[in-house]
């Protein structure tokens, strides 16, 4: 799992609450029925989490979020509402430049 966050303490308490969710089997959020239906296991938020990046613009940020859900979803690997992303042609011209140079995305 990848995660973007501009201050990654703040991100312990909602990763946090969806280990409960997996713990008691509860289905209150797309990861923890994502690894209940997929019988995944789990493990600390440091052994199944990486930090893409760290910014203190919120604007960055968003755009980052936004890109990594677009190529997940490209990739068929996300696990939320897939329409609710929109087509992007500068994301698939980063993609594709990438590919193209054997690069990881930003």
């Amino acid at each position: 799992m990848s995660v973007i966050e501009n201050i990654p303490d703040k991100l312990r308490p909602k990763i946090q609450e969806y280990f409960r969710d997996y713990k008691y089997e509860n289905r209150k959020s797309k990861f923890a029925q994502h690894l209940l239906d997929n019988k995944h296991s789990i493990g600390s938020m440091e052994n199944i989490m990486e930090i893409l990046h760290i910014t203190r613009k919120r604007k960055m940020m968003n755009t980052l979020e936004r890109f990594h859900i677009y190529n997940e979803t490209k990739l068929d690997n996300q696990i939320n509402d897939k329409c609710t992303v929109k087509p992007n042609i500068i994301f698939d011209t980063i993609i594709q430049r990438n590919a193209n140079r054997g690069q990881s995305m930003l």
